[in-house]
């Protein structure tokens, strides 16, 4: 058996060898052109492949498919010549932690990483990191990947990493490869949380003592490994790891060791530097058991130990705590630091500690304040150099050459981190800040030379409908005009004149631009006009289209047509709201009047339009629906346009694959459904239960696919116009009425109110005919809940992502920052709710908002002071958390079951949210009419980085 290497020895060897590489890598590493920094329109997000669930990690190919992994075990397939994610097969993988009480609950571990062979074209190798499905242990195994499908006999287990799986967390699963064929793989310290740092020693209590694990040199965990795969599925060791192999109580595939959870991991293909996210604690504040939380976007340039479980950031030190007493010890000396755990079983003298990089806490960091507040968790990502791509078709600029892309998985952001000629960290900046991705999992660029990021959705654990694979595009050339045509008046009776508009066109490139109309009809010769906004006069009556053709001062162009029917007056239709006419409010009823007027028809007042001849509809949709799908245009009003929502909504789903309108498909048509069910009170529920749940038996054996995530809302809208779908009445309303808005079950009461009012009018002439003409009033009222982010006027403030939540994004006020929405109703409206706190883990000072009309500085009608909110004690929320666990484990007194038939449960409470504060209500001096809505934040002891509060919704109350 070998010696031990003495430890001077040992860290004179790595010093030594170590100082080789810094050598090259400074060689290596240069400094930044002095080149503009790109505008931000130059990159465009494209979404790839969606409705995955819980996507974890991603590799791109050369021709632009992408391999993607889910945690349960799924192996899927995007591919760009059919828009398509196929599942290739799924690997059995375990995703439970079970305690020693027997509670089980979703784990952070299933299929965790995936990477491709560096010759991948040649050998068709992907390696995988998953858990076993029954054995305590995270494997990493190669197979090859022939045709898109997984060869399961030619699988070589090349690593195995021993778990425990009482209790969470962290699993890591980064994987990426350096120009010498060498495979890091980043492995998380498997341990539970308890206190602030992870050093129980108490007998049975080895999951909870991360010197077991992370401060372990003989144990996987806790570490960054580095190996080198060989061809028969085994690996060798490869020179410079941090302990030579053969030193006992090591483990020889160590590159760095210490670690919480390191994520996503690079190299630096120049360098030979490694990168990579790493999760830190949660405390919020510095305490006698240790200092407050960091997380760390963490640069080795040679093997190292950073650290945890003692230390965190700048070498904050965490005393080993005395879980016996219920006290903490000493602090550990990061210079000569001596692991004493009975759970340790590798060297008790370990290396001084390795520097972080970056690092913040949950509070504003004054060394890195762009990295703002708020929750966290730090992803990592790729550092960029031009020289790793071959004929990229789309290769970044070079204002980001030698930048670390990085990401935060909680706080939504991508910075770009510049270092100097040393390496050393000299600045950071935001990368598309406009561009906010749902808690950002993964982030690479292809070899396509586009950044790629994965999002994983806002619900944890289970699938969310916004995770997707999204490739950031980047046009480094000319770019078109966007053009924009519109008409003043889109018609009238001959002769009449109207102007051409080209508002809203614009060149991103600041380009000198040409305009030109055509103007042209049948019988009529073509008309130009070579200014922005034409006058034109049409004598003759006819359809005329007119052209706008916008070039650039490089020749690049783009068009766009507008349609004009001279000889017919266009109609014009009016809806009348009683009350306010931006929100609804639930089960308040909203008085509406519909008039019609039309130059040669006449008019609804006079009754010469009757109001059979004019649809009208009202409708609840949910949150999200796209209203301006619906707009009618110019298409004639019929018996259909008042169910232009439900329309709307079942071409963005599959009920035509099934059925048809008239006629019988794969089921039943929906004249059939109508038939059968219009004169059924219950209809309505009944078959909005059997859309979403699914069912068969009724027509035929052909089962009816479930739609679970088809809003109630939605469902209920598409299921009216299935059983009115063989009335030929134009309107089942009156063209004045009432509507009481109700909002369906299960629905988040978030969506919009749509009143819809269309009319078509009576060609003119006889021989040749003018065409009709439709004109259409649709008034949108939506929810008095708005989202504060979704502000389409701000300044000062940031926003940040509330992923965990699954709430979107959260605004962050600064001093004398502010939102606005413009043209709201104030109408009746006397009370503003705002859930903003000034919470002291997000470094927030409190403030006042002031509620201000016109501008930031115009008629003050409301304003509230808000207070830094009481610390949460998280040692008491922990252990209130511990208590319900126990209790979920422990069967209730006298809950036994009789003849083995359970008892039926009670529905359990919704969680108490411990972190909610309760709702700023600002009142608001009596306003009618529409405003711009000012919400004004000051503090003027604040500092500028210091921010004063977050909020993420804002509801209206009358």
């Amino acid at each position: 058996m070998l010696k031990p290497i003495p430890r001077k020895s040992l860290i004179s060897t790595v010093r030594w060898s170590a100082k080789l590489i810094t050598v090259a890598a400074l060689a290596a590493f240069t400094m930044q052109d002095t080149v503009t920094k790109p505008d931000e329109s130059r990159f465009t997000p494209v979404v790839l492949a969606d409705n995955l669930d819980e996507p974890m990690a991603f590799e791109v190919l050369p021709d632009g498919s992408s391999y993607i992994i889910e945690r349960k075990g799924a192996l899927k397939k995007y591919n760009p010549s059919t828009k398509t994610t196929e599942l290739i097969t799924t690997i059995p993988v375990n995703t439970k932690y079970v305690s020693k009480e027997g509670v089980s609950r979703e784990a952070e571990e299933g299929l965790m990483g995936i990477t491709l062979d560096p010759n991948f074209a040649k050998n068709h190798w992907i390696y995988l990191y998953y858990a076993h499905p029954t054995e305590k242990k995270h494997i990493l195994a190669r197979w090859d990947l022939v045709d898109d499908q997984l060869v399961e006999s030619s699988k070589k287990v090349v690593l195995e990493v021993t778990t425990q799986r009482e209790v969470c967390c962290h699993t890591g699963g980064g994987m990426t490869w350096d120009k010498n064929g060498n495979l890091f793989l980043t492995v998380g310290n498997n341990t539970g949380n308890d206190k602030a740092a992870q050093t129980d020693e108490r007998p049975g209590r080895e999951s909870w003592d991360d010197q077991g694990h992370a401060g372990n040199t003989n144990d996987l965990r806790g570490k960054i490994l580095r190996i080198h795969p060989e061809p028969d599925g085994s690996y060798t060791i490869p020179e410079g790891n941090l302990y030579p192999k053969g030193t006992a109580k090591t483990r020889p595939e160590i590159y760095s060791m210490g670690h919480r959870n390191p994520w996503r991991i690079s190299v630096d293909s120049k360098t030979g530097y490694i990168y990579w996210g790493e999760v830190g604690p949660d405390a919020n504040e510095d305490s006698e058991i240790g200092p407050r939380g960091y997380d760390e976007l963490n640069q080795a340039r040679k093997p190292g130990n950073f650290g945890w479980p003692w230390f965190v950031g700048n070498d904050q030190a965490f005393p080993v705590f005395d879980y016996a007493n219920n006290k903490p010890g000493e602090k550990k000396d990061p210079k000569n630091l001596v692991n004493t755990s009975p759970n340790n079983t590798g060297l008790k003298e370990l290396f001084p500690t390795a520097p972080s990089f970056i690092y913040y806490p949950y509070g504003v960091s004054e060394k890195f304040p762009l990295v703002g507040s708020g929750s966290r968790s730090a992803t990592g990502g790729p550092v960029y150099h031009r020289s790793d791509f071959k004929a990229p078709k789309r290769p970044w600029p070079a204002y980001y050459e030698n930048k670390w892309i990085a990401a935060d998985f909680s706080r939504g952001w991508i910075m770009a981190i510049t270092m100097n000629a040393q390496g050393d960290y000299e600045s950071m900046e935001r990368v598309l800040p406009s561009y906010h991705p749902v808690q950002p999992i993964d982030i690479k660029f292809g070899p396509d030379g586009d950044l790629y990021i994965l999002e994983y959705g806002s619900n944890w654990f289970r699938k969310s409908d916004n995770s997707r694979l999204v490739r950031i595009e980047y046009n480094g050339g000319n770019r078109k005009p966007v053009v924009a045509a519109s008409v003043e008046k889109k018609g009238g009776t001959v002769p009449f004149e109207t102007v051409l508009s080209s508002k809203g066109t614009k060149d991103f490139d600041n380009d000198v631009l040409k305009y030109s109309w055509k103007v042209s009809g049948p019988g009529v010769a073509p008309k130009i006009f070579n200014t922005e906004n034409p006058k034109v006069k049409f004598d003759k009556a006819g359809v005329y289209t007119a052209t706008l053709t916008v070039t650039d001062s490089k020749g690049a162009s783009n068009s766009q047509s507008v349609r004009i029917i001279a000889g017919n007056e266009p109609p014009k239709v009016a809806i009348k709201l009683d009350g306010n006419s931006t929100f609804f409010f639930p089960n308040k009823p909203v008085g509406y009047a519909v008039g019609i007027s039309d130059k040669e028809d006449g008019s609804t007042a006079d009754g010469k339009i009757k109001a059979d001849q004019v649809a009208v509809s009202i409708d609840y949709t949910a949150e999200g629906f796209d209203y301006a799908e619906v707009a009618q245009s110019q298409r004639s009003v019929d018996a259909t346009t008042q169910f232009a929502v439900a329309q709307t909504l079942m071409s963005k789903s599959d009920c035509k694959v099934c059925h048809q309108p008239n006629t019988k498909s794969v089921g039943p048509s929906f004249a059939d459904i109508s038939n059968k069910y219009k004169a059924d009170p219950g209809a309505l529920d009944k078959l909005a239960k059997k859309v979403r749940e699914g069912g068969s038996g009724v027509w035929g054996e052909v089962a009816m696919a479930a739609h679970p995530a088809l809003p109630v809302a939605d469902v209920e809208v598409i299921v009216k116009y299935i059983l009115n779908s063989t009335e030929k009445t134009l309107s089942t309303l009156p063209l004045e009425g009432k509507y009481t808005p109700q909002i369906p079950k299960t629905d988040n009461g978030k969506g919009s109110v749509i009143i819809r009012a269309a009319y078509t009018d009576r060609p003119v002439g006889t021989a040749k005919s003018v065409p009709a003409q439709t004109t259409e009033e649709m008034i949108v009222l939506r929810s008095p809940e708005l989202n504060a982010a979704e502000a389409p006027v701000t300044k000062g403030v940031e926003t940040k992502a509330l992923g965990v939540a699954g709430q979107g994004f959260a605004v962050v006020a600064f001093e004398n920052s502010y939102i606005a929405f413009p043209s709201i109703d104030l109408t009746g409206i006397d009370t503003l709710e705002l859930n903003a706190a000034a919470q002291q883990r997000e470094g927030s000072v409190g403030g006042t908002i002031e509620i201000r009309l016109g501008s930031p500085t115009g008629t003050l009608i409301g304003q509230q002071k808000l207070t830094v909110a009481k610390p949460v004690d998280m040692t008491k929320m922990m252990a209130e958390l511990e208590n319900g666990a126990k209790k979920e484990a422990t069967p209730a007194a006298g809950g036994s079951s009789t003849a083995g038939v359970a008892a039926p449960k009670a529905p359990a409470a919704a969680p108490r949210n411990r972190f909610a504060q309760p709702p700023v209500r600002i009142g608001l001096q009596p306003t009618t009419g529409k405003q711009d809505v000012y919400f004004v934040f000051r503090n003027a002891e604040a500092k500028p980085i210091e921010p004063l509060m977050s909020f993420s919704r804002i509801k209206f109350k009358n």
